[in-house]
């Protein structure tokens, strides 16, 4: 699989509930924090979900 990288840009200040814990699950503590997944259709969708809070890079 392959594996990608994914960087908070933006703060989850204001954000939903769960907006926030879909960050938390990703392992986003803090801007510009950057962690790296496997990209499995679920970590896709979570990232898909909270896609304007975050940058991915491969």
């Amino acid at each position: 699989m392959a594996k990608i990288q994914v960087k908070q840009v933006k703060s989850a200040i204001g954000r939903t509930k769960t907006q926030k814990r879909t960050l938390e699950a990703l392992g986003l503590k803090k801007l510009h924090q950057v962690v790296e997944h496997e990209a499995t259709p679920s970590i896709l969708g979570m990232v898909a979900a909270v896609s304007h809070l975050v940058e991915v890079q491969k």
